[in-house]
């Protein structure tokens, strides 16, 4: 791998000067967990916790180590390949937590040679780093424009020109995008929406909102929607998941079981008593809808949502997102992540509707660098890849 090298001096994930070329090693739980906690923000699929989520894959947590000690860290997923179960595809998910703003070949080859080493067939990462955004009022625009078919139509706002470094040096060194066209495939989206929270007010984040979220929401308070937050003890969580169930067969997704989320509840909460809450909306005593919170530092992410088709006029919803904001705000986030959106802006798409929906929060459409993969052992990589086409990927 050849990197171009950046005038930038070095920084570490945590903001200081990097010292030589760091040295990749397995870390303990607890040292990776210390590390996430002293930075301002993670994703949460780069935390310990996450390993005992996915106990699907085997899973181990590295560090970068300058002369100073830990500088960097990431957790890892190991996917075997079919019928070759010795060698895995390693994903690091949204990761990893090292310094994407300076030279980055010091922290990538050595975690290319560590994982070449111990069996791993190429690497897959996502920098959690962005390339452009698009404003609420530009995607609104979009929208209703014939001419616009996709956020990548419109001239987008400078993002991170760190993530314009990174694609360029990513693809310069021989890794391989991995962003399907619509934006979603198996790995994690490219295109997401998020709502600013820094240095922002309740006040200034509701009226950020467009006229229909701020009367939904005034709604749902009128009609007595009452929203509580637990921490997902068995009953909660039956009963997010009843409802979460009814969303997949009436919106036509496959829902997971409720084992994942018992897992997920208790791995997170586990880890860190705030990382991880249920919001439940009822009305007269009917749940109307459910979401989950999961945060780590200042980063606040909507991860999964339920509605009831009853009673939708309660706006039960938008009083739930209302209720997560509140306390995202509350708790110092200077971010909230709705997560991942398609690029499309086709009002005959169905992937629209949840475009238009996270749009009324006022905050804005944001494209990152995306996944990339980086073959190790190039005929291994193309059974897999080839594979991965046959089921659809």
């Amino acid at each position: 791998m050849s990197y171009t090298s950046s005038s930038e001096p070095g920084r570490t994930a945590a903001g200081k000067a990097a010292v030589g070329n760091p040295v990749v090693r397995p870390i303990r739980a607890a040292d990776h967990l210390a590390f996430v906690r002293a930075q301002r923000s993670v994703s949460f699929l780069q935390t310990p916790a996450w390993a005992r989520v996915k106990t699907e894959w085997r899973s181990e947590s590295l560090g970068w180590f300058d002369g100073r000690g830990l500088v960097g860290a990431g957790l890892v997923l190991h996917r075997p390949v079919p019928r070759l179960d010795r060698f895995t595809l390693a994903y690091l998910a949204e990761g990893p937590v090292i310094d994407w703003s300076g030279e980055i070949g010091v922290w990538l080859d050595p975690l290319a040679a560590y994982l070449k080493e111990h069996g791993a067939f190429a690497i897959r990462l996502g920098p959690p780093v962005d390339t452009d955004s698009w404003s609420a009022a530009q995607v609104k625009e979009g929208i209703a424009d014939p001419n616009i078919r996709r956020l990548t139509d419109m001239p987008g706002q400078a993002g991170d020109p760190v993530g314009a470094r990174v694609s360029s040096t990513l693809k310069n060194a021989g890794w391989l995008p991995q962003n399907p066209e619509d934006g979603f495939g198996v790995g994690h989206p490219q295109f997401k929406y998020v709502v600013p929270l820094a240095g922002r007010t309740e006040d200034d984040v509701f009226k950020g909102m467009n006229q229909q979220w701020r009367r939904n929401i005034k709604k749902s308070a009128k009609e007595g929607v009452e929203v509580t937050v637990g921490d997902g003890g068995p009953e909660e969580l039956k009963a997010f998941h009843d409802l979460y169930v009814h969303t997949a067969e009436r919106d036509h997704f496959t829902p997971r079981p409720l084992h994942y989320f018992e897992t997920m509840f208790a791995a997170l909460s586990t880890e860190a008593p705030e990382r991880i809450k249920l919001y439940l909306a009822r009305h007269q005593g009917d749940l109307v809808a459910a979401t989950i919170l999961i945060r780590v530092g200042a980063h606040a992410v909507y991860a999964y949502g339920a509605s009831a088709t009853a009673k939708r006029e309660v706006r039960g919803s938008n009083a739930c997102q209302w209720a997560m904001i509140r306390d995202s705000l509350a708790a110092g986030c200077d971010v909230y992540d709705l997560r991942g959106i398609t690029p499309t802006l086709d009002a005959g798409d169905p992937h629209v509707g949840l475009v238009q929906f996270k749009v009324g929060t006022g905050g804005r459409a944001v494209r990152y660098v995306g996944e990339w993969d980086l073959p190790l052992r190039p005929m291994v990589y193309r059974v897999f890849d080839l594979y991965m086409r046959r089921r659809g990927r």
